[in-house]
């Protein structure tokens, strides 16, 4: 079974669930950039320039989130040069407490646990009886507690199948995504930027660390993933302090920027054309809860092979020493200018018959000079490095390529701390 993208529903008539609490924030920015823009081209004696107006995209059947600000190259310039600020909405987050949360969490997840200690992340599996995977998770040991960030869609199931395990634990699973928010802060400059709102940056210097501080008096949890290529900081706030958290990082001012502000808003396309150059399958988009471990290609980040057991283990240990996936998670670059879209089938080269794969998601790589990538669930007979498969698009069949690894573009947040 191949997974479609779940942002791409039509419009639910009635209100979003989890519609953001930074809905005013974003349309008073775009309202504000276009004042700025008119008032500079009135003074030039131009014609009135591009008009900022926030596209709002529906994701699933639960919230919506911004596609875009204002224009899609300044949004990806933020990323790839700046700090670019991203609105969460659609993620959830749960918190786990308890004197037995790690020896538990051990017990259950396909990451090795214990070995995070104070300040570390990890990622992980939580994977039902048959093996298969019902939640992607981002663990945050906070000392006293961790934070785990997950899809929004799958936080209250997620919390509530691992209490059922909780027999004689001392461990508290709780889904929080209705009172703690989620945003995104992505770019060479995004340590900077949060150093400007006083958070210990140097916490977060070295990837896979976690750290507590706050913004304007808001306490606040920050992780390090960087899921773009470049320095990613995973923001866990209070809903009620969110919007003026967000004006201030929105406010900051770099100190060589001639007053001008450190930050841009960035909507969903900027980001998700920026996390496919860098290679970052995404739950509920490239592969969701039908996927086995083995076919999302992410073994190595989330599944430790030398812990003890953990629910659906079997199946994963039976796959990695006896056989292979029937499908895999594999990137793509396109030969030509038309790009398969999500849901695109794919075939082997010369046919158009018998689908061997699906396109996940696709993008035309500004860092590629404008060449088609993306990700597609191909059976893993056709998905070596070099295969020439076929892909529909709307001009036809394109030709498109599978790759080496998942990455289109070296990663350079090792480099720009």
């Amino acid at each position: 079974m191949f997974i479609r993208r779940v942002y791409d529903f039509p419009m639910a008539q009635a209100a979003f669930r989890t519609a953001s609490v930074l809905r005013e924030c974003h349309e008073e920015y775009a309202k504000a950039e276009s004042m700025r823009r008119a008032a500079v081209a009135i003074g030039r004696g131009d014609a009135l320039a591009h008009q900022s107006h926030v596209q709002w995209i529906p994701w699933g059947e639960t919230t919506e989130v911004v596609g875009l600000y204002d224009t899609f190259e300044t949004e990806y310039a933020a990323i790839r040069s700046g700090a670019a600020l991203c609105d969460c909405p659609q993620r959830g987050v749960l918190e786990v407490s308890g004197t037995g949360r790690v020896a538990f969490l051990q017990r259950m997840l396909t990451q090795d646990v214990k070995r995070l200690g104070r300040g570390a992340t990890a990622q992980a599996f939580w994977l039902n009886r048959k093996g298969r995977i019902d939640a992607d998770l981002f663990l945050c040991d906070l000392g006293d507690r961790m934070l785990v960030d997950c899809a929004f869609a799958v936080a209250g199931s997620a919390a509530a199948s691992l209490m059922q395990f909780a027999f004689s634990d001392d461990v508290q699973i709780v889904d929080v995504s209705e009172t703690v928010a989620r945003i995104g802060v992505h770019g060479p400059r995004a340590l900077e930027l949060l150093s400007r709102v006083g958070v210990d940056a140097p916490a977060l210097v070295e990837p896979g660390r976690c750290a507590e501080g706050s913004i304007t008096s808001t306490p606040c949890s920050f992780a390090r993933r960087d899921a773009t290529g470049e320095i990613g900081v995973e923001v866990f706030a209070p809903r009620h302090g969110l919007a003026e958290l967000w004006r201030a990082l929105l406010g900051a001012r770099g100190a060589s920027d001639s007053g001008r502000p450190l930050a841009k808003p960035c909507g969903w396309f900027a980001f998700n054309t920026a996390r496919i150059e860098a290679g970052t399958p995404l739950f509920e988009i490239d592969f969701g809860t039908s996927s086995l471990p083995h076919e999302s290609s992410l073994l190595a980040s989330r599944v430790s092979f030398t812990k003890g057991c953990y629910l659906g283990q079997e199946v994963v240990a039976r796959m990695q020493s006896l056989g292979k996936p029937k499908q895999v998670v594999c990137a793509f670059r396109v030969a030509g200018d038309a790009l398969p879209v999500d849901g695109a089938a794919v075939f082997v080269s010369g046919t158009t018959s018998d689908p061997v794969g699906q396109v996940t998601s696709s993008t035309m790589s500004p860092m590629l000079g404008g060449t088609g990538i993306g990700f597609a669930t191909v059976k893993t007979a056709h998905a070596t490095a070099g295969a020439t498969l076929a892909a529909a698009a709307d001009d036809g069949v394109v030709t498109i390529t599978v790759q080496e690894g998942l990455s289109a573009v070296p990663a350079r947040s090792a480099v720009q701390r």
